[in-house]
C-alpha cells in the first residue's frame, strides 16, 4: 500500500484498513486544523492505483478486514465516477467488509447532491465522518469552516435521504469564552434538525502552526477552561433532543461520555455534574497539539 502526506483517521476507525483515495484537503482553510497546512496539495489518486492497493491488502490480510476507511481530508470531494469505481472494487475484493467510510464536510456533500450520493451508497459507501464543529454561523465564520449552519443542516438531511450514515463531530470550546453559550445552544439545535446516527465530541486544542493558535497567543481567542467546557457540554446535552449515539472518543476530552440518546441523557448529565465537582487542576493541563 502507498501513502502520501499525513494519514489521519477517526478514532472509531482504529481497526479499519486504511487505503488512500485522495491526498490533502480541497478546503484546507479551517483555522484550527494543522494537518495539511504544509501540504500535500489536494489530489485524487487514479482509481487503478487505489485498486492495486486494495488487492495488495487482500493478499496481505485476506478475509480479516471488516471495515475500510479511505483517507485523506474530504475524500468525498473526489469525482463520483472515480469513487464509485473504487467502492465497487473494494466490495468485490473484500466481500466480507461491513463498512466503508470517508471524511466529508458539508460543502462537498452538498456539491455531490442526492443522486450521486445514492450512487456511492449503492457502490458500498456506508458512512461519512462529517466535521460539523458547530451549528453557530458566528463560530463557523470565525473558524473558516466553509459552510453555514443552514448548509450543515441541508447536508445532514441529504445523507439521510441517500441512506448514508452520518457521524458528526462537534468541537467543544471552539467558540472560546465569548461564544460558548451560543455555540452550545445553536449546535444542539442544528443536531436536532440533522439527527445524525452519531454525535462525536472532541475538545478544542490549539495546534502548532495554525491561525487559531496565533489568535490564542495574542489574546484574541480566550480559551474556555475545563469547568467552562464541561458546562458548555452540559448545555449542549440538555438541549440535544435527537435520537443519536453520543460518543466522546477523543484524547482531548475532559470526561468520557458514551450513551444512547435520549435514553441515557440523565446518566450522562450526572457524569458531567460529577466532573464539575472536581478541582480544575485535576484535569489534563493546557497543551499545544503537534499532530
Amino acid at each position: 500500500m502507498r501513502y502520501e502526506g499525513p494519514i489521519y483517521r477517526p478514532p472509531s476507525e482504529a481497526g479499519s484498513l486504511l487505503i488512500q483515495a485522495t491526498a490533502g484537503c480541497p478546503h484546507n482553510r479551517c483555522t484550527f486544523c494543522m494537518v495539511y497546512k504544509k501540504g500535500p496539495k489536494y489530489r485524487v489518486r487514479p482509481a487503478a492505483e487505489v485498486i492495486e492497493d486494495l488487492e495488495a491488502a487482500r493478499a496481505q490480510y485476506g478475509s480479516r478486514i471488516q471495515t475500510i476507511f479511505f483517507p485523506a481530508g474530504n475524500t468525498i470531494a473526489a469525482p463520483t465516477d472515480t469513487l464509485e469505481v473504487i467502492f465497487r472494487a473494494a466490495s468485490r475484493i473484500f466481500p466480507e467488509v461491513r463498512r466503508m467510510t470517508v471524511y466529508g464536510s458539508s460543502r462537498y456533500i452538498l456539491e455531490k447532491g442526492e443522486k450521486n450520493l445514492r450512487r456511492l451508497a449503492a457502490a458500498g459507501l456506508s458512512r461519512i465522518h462529517v466535521g460539523l464543529e458547530s451549528g453557530s454561523d458566528a463560530v463557523l465564520a470565525d473558524i473558516r469552516k466553509g459552510a453555514t449552519r443552514e448548509e450543515q443542516i441541508r447536508a445532514g438531511r441529504l445523507l439521510k435521504k441517500a441512506g448514508i450514515e452520518n457521524s458528526s463531530y462537534v468541537m467543544l470550546g471552539i467558540g472560546a469564552r465569548a461564544l460558548s453559550r451560543q455555540h452550545a445552544l445553536e449546535t444542539a439545535s442544528a443536531l436536532n434538525e440533522i439527527a445524525p446516527q452519531y454525535v462525536r465530541l472532541r475538545t478544542f486544542v490549539p495546534k502548532e502552526g495554525t491561525p487559531l493558535l496565533r489568535k490564542v497567543e495574542k489574546g484574541d481567542f480566550v480559551m474556555a477552561g475545563p469547568h467552562e467546557v464541561l458546562s458548555e457540554t452540559r448545555l449542549l446535552l440538555e438541549n440535544l433532543e435527537a435520537a443519536t449515539s453520543l460518543r466522546s472518543d477523543h484524547y482531548t476530552n475532559y470526561v468520557n461520555l458514551s450513551g444512547e440518546l435520549p435514553r441515557d441523557k440523565t446518566r450522562l448529565l450526572g457524569m458531567i455534574d460529577d466532573a464539575l465537582k472536581r478541582p480544575e487542576g485535576s484535569f489534563r493541563p493546557f497543551f499545544v497539539g503537534t499532530e
